[in-house]
């Protein structure tokens, strides 16, 4: 990616990581839940991922607002890491749960965790994006996740098909955690005070000619 710098691809590259582990699970959840928790119905279907957004949708705001409040960018980068691990362990949950709150449980877990990972990634990405690159950088990163998402979809049903529930979720959680390991690598670009610091070395103000009398 000629153009960008370390933290804009960094961040593109783990979601496109992210995205691969859970696109894995979109086509297969709903069956899971019918099949394997007790009490799973299409009506709990559609409650679980009720719970899921409207808890991220209500407590988002909130944490970036605190967040917009914090000089620099550790608190963003500690919200985005801690939550990506938090969020992506939560398929080894799937594994032992067997009745239906444990679902709910780990929906709710889940949204919290991804309402710390939405907005400090975005600001991140927003701070450092590389000025006359903003859509093309955005493009990459919608096409990246687009992409990921796709072909995950589409092994996610041959990979439950063929090997089960569990190794899609285990594969889930270790795509998950390759990408919140992955953002460790720009820790050391963040900006530390002001959130948008010049990257190029301020002119020395020029001297005004004498005047001639």
């Amino acid at each position: 990616m000629i153009g960008f710098n370390k933290v804009i691809k960094t961040l593109i590259i783990s979601d496109f990581l992210l995205q691969c582990g859970w696109g894995l699970i979109g086509p297969i959840f709903a069956i899971f839940l019918i099949k394997q928790i007790e009490g799973g119905t299409l009506v709990t279907v559609g409650f679980i991922a009720a719970t899921f957004w409207v808890t991220k949708s209500i407590s988002q705001p909130a944490i970036a607002y605190f967040l917009d409040l914090k000089k620099g960018e550790i608190d963003d980068f500690n919200f985005l890491v801690r939550g990506m691990y938090v969020a992506n362990l939560i398929p080894l949950g799937y594994l032992f749960s067997t009745q239906i709150w444990h679902l709910f449980l780990l929906e709710f877990i889940r949204a919290l965790a991804m309402a710390c990972v939405v907005p400090s990634w975005f600001g991140i990405f927003t701070r450092h994006i590389d000025k006359g690159w903003e859509a093309f950088s955005w493009s990459l990163q919608s096409t990246g996740m687009g992409l990921a998402a796709g072909f995950a979809a589409a092994f996610g049903g041959v990979i439950a098909a063929f090997l089960g529930f569990r190794a899609v979720f285990v594969l889930v959680t270790i795509f998950g955690l390759f990408a919140s390991s992955f953002l460790l690598l720009i820790r050391q670009r963040l900006f530390t005070k002001n959130h948008f610091v010049s990257k190029a070395p301020l002119e020395e103000p020029k001297t005004p000619p004498e005047t001639k009398l």
